[in-house]
């Protein structure tokens, strides 16, 4: 009887806990639908540009899984793989075909090269002089997966647990008074806030330094722009999941209900990051990415380390990034309304 009194117990527990047994009985059941919308898409087709090709060429290459582009010339092409239009182009130089590859990412780009093998032969035939030229705009033909991916990692584990930490530490502010007791003096809403995430932000800053530089110099990934702009990329992400944080962590009443936030805030922005092709995904999924913080601060990433790109290029990212900061900063502000009126 005593087994069973202690059952009964647990059961009133979670019966009373509705957040507990929403996370059990639905949670998953959220997340398991949005793992099957993400990898039961379409599946990914090369863009690829022509350049003045001849008709027969352009016809075969039409028969492959690949979406074609023409343009009047290689600058124009050029220019489009440098704003992520096309995966490659394709032209003739001296008669021989000139494959040029963006190369950012090492699975498009042995895709790309697949569909190009049996035009390849069909054009070259058994001279070695007509084989195609294969060139990268970015990376190399020994790039990693690891290479690409890598910038999404970094993003991911600075948001992750700067969100986590955060979060919880403003948690305990809460239960254990001190909150209470500081608005109790004139400080006002808003001086608190930039008070917490300036003092956590130069925690931020550390972590921002430390993940990337272990990640470029003991790990060894790919980085072809600068340390500066990736640490201010780091930086800023790392102060949305900073805002964040804490504010979730207002609608929490103990560490495992801040917990309970990561499959409902934390996984989601996994499958939005860039981590999977978002261009297979159905077209109404792909705007749920531009809501999530992380999927901003990975392409900044990945093109800083992986195109090379300055601040200058990725300004959208950054103004996004603050923005979100921004909006989680005015958030905070009103929701300790609730604790005080000032």
């Amino acid at each position: 009887m005593r087994i069973v009194a202690v059952m009964n117990r647990i059961w009133r527990q979670f019966l009373h806990d509705k957040r507990t047994l929403a996370l059990m009985l639905i949670a998953p059941l959220l997340i398991l639908t949005l793992v099957a919308l993400v990898f039961n898409g379409n599946t990914y087709k090369p863009k690829i540009g022509t350049v003045h090709l001849p008709d027969p060429i352009v016809q075969s290459l039409a028969t492959t899984n690949v979406k074609l582009y023409a343009y009047d010339s290689t600058a124009n092409a050029l220019d489009a793989m440098k704003k992520q239009r096309i995966d490659a182009y394709i032209a003739l130089s001296d008669g021989r075909p000139e494959i040029m590859l963006e190369g950012s990412d090492p699975t498009i780009n042995k895709a790309v090269l697949l569909d190009m093998q049996s035009l390849s032969q069909e054009i070259s035939g058994e001279s070695q002089s007509l084989r195609p030229i294969v060139k990268y705009l970015y990376g190399s033909p020994t790039m990693t997966s690891f290479d690409s991916f890598g910038p999404v990692l970094i993003g991911f584990f600075a948001f992750f647990f700067v969100f986590l930490v955060s979060g919880i530490s403003f948690l305990k502010e809460r239960t254990t008074g001190t909150l209470e007791r500081l608005l109790a003096t004139p400080i006002r809403r808003w001086e608190i806030v930039t008070g917490y995430v300036g003092g956590f932000g130069v925690f931020t800053m550390v972590q921002a330094i430390l993940i990337a530089w272990y990640s470029v110099d003991v790990l060894g990934m790919m980085m072809v722009g600068q340390m500066l702009s990736l640490l201010v990329v780091t930086l800023l992400l790392s102060m949305t999941a900073l805002t964040l944080g804490i504010f979730l962590s207002s609608f929490a009443t103990s560490e495992f209900q801040m917990m309970q936030f990561i499959p409902l805030v934390i996984v989601p922005q996994v499958f939005f990051s860039g981590l999977f092709n978002i261009d297979t995904m159905a077209t109404w999924l792909r705007w749920l990415s531009k809501v999530m913080p992380l999927y901003y601060g990975a392409d900044a990433m990945r093109n800083i380390m992986v195109r090379g790109e300055d601040l200058g290029a990725i300004w959208l990212d950054l103004v996004v990034l603050l923005g979100f900061s921004a909006a989680f900063v005015l958030l905070n502000v009103l929701t300790l309304r609730k604790y005080r009126k000032v």
